[in-house]
């Protein structure tokens, strides 16, 4: 698509939101983003919430404008007006290797699922304490942001029965790459999206998903073109969705490879992107 394409309230039918760096901020929502939101599905719009959190890290305090929809954990979960279209955990296979591997290595890590996350005795001190210390970066009091994470959260000591759809890992003492190796099979690693931490830390998910898959779900689910969706996104976990749907606009400095699949780019949320760029774009 032509970069300078600009779309009309009467194209863009399916909006993708991602949350972290995007439609939120440290965890916090712009009230022009809510109010953009709200006013892009009175115009007719379909908007959706498309993210790499599980549902336990979506509360009210982002749901809260009101969504037709939700990707979540980066396309392994996908649910419409309450219908689940789709909900994929890892195989037993997968996720016996790859907790063996995790906790070989003492690695802090959180299992996600759409109805808690997980963590066990020894590394809930540690999973705190990174929370918090991306939280103290913030540029204003983010107590919201945090506690969104943290919520949800169940300690469990005895993990191996728990099914999860995504492992997010905050602290490594080997890079995630080497991690991924020993796993092996059908396992691939993102930067985490909430809490980056380098090599050291990142997303494990099942290769072959990724959020593209949950804006073909839904659009095909509504009869929508692909031509009429819109994605916007910062992170790596975005790069499939911003490059498949029919305009993806990337957040002013992301990647270099984000950047490059985008057709257009938006302001970050500390500057209410998302309002201007639904402004731009005719969608309000």
């Amino acid at each position: 698509m032509n970069a300078n394409t600009l779309a009309t309230a009467q194209t863009i039918h399916a909006i993708f939101l991602d949350v972290d760096g995007t439609y939120a901020d440290y965890g916090v929502v712009p009230e022009a983003h809510a109010t953009a939101v709200q006013q892009a599905r009175a115009a007719g719009h379909k908007v959706l919430i498309c993210t790499g959190r599980p549902l336990p890290m979506l509360p009210e305090s982002i749901m809260g404008a009101g969504f037709d929809g939700v990707v979540a954990s980066a396309g392994a979960y996908i649910e419409v007006a309450g219908e689940v279209l789709v909900d994929r955990s890892f195989p037993a296979d997968l996720r016996r290797r790859a907790l063996a591997a995790l906790d070989a290595h003492d690695t802090v890590y959180v299992l996600e699922s759409q109805e808690a996350t997980f963590v066990t005795p020894a590394g809930e001190d540690r999973l705190r304490a990174h929370i918090a210390a991306h939280y103290a970066s913030a540029p204003a009091d983010r107590a919201i942001g945090s506690s969104a994470i943290l919520a949800g959260l169940t300690v469990r000591a005895d993990l191996s029965t728990t099914t999860f759809a995504k492992i997010s890992v905050f602290e490594s003492p080997v890079p995630m790459a080497e991690l991924v190796a020993e796993i092996g099979g059908d396992i691939d690693v993102v930067a985490n999206s909430i809490a980056a931490e380098g090599p050291h830390a990142g997303e494990l998910f099942q290769r072959g998903i990724s959020k593209a898959d949950g804006v073909a779900a839904v659009i095909a689910h509504f009869d929508i073109a692909k031509s009429a969706s819109i994605a916007f996104g910062d992170g790596q976990n975005d790069l499939e969705m911003v490059a498949f749907a029919g305009i993806g606009v990337a957040i002013e400095g992301s990647s270099p490879e984000l950047l490059a699949v985008a057709d257009r780019t938006a302001l970050p949320p500390s500057q209410n992107g998302i309002a201007a760029a639904f402004a731009e774009l005719g969608l309000l």
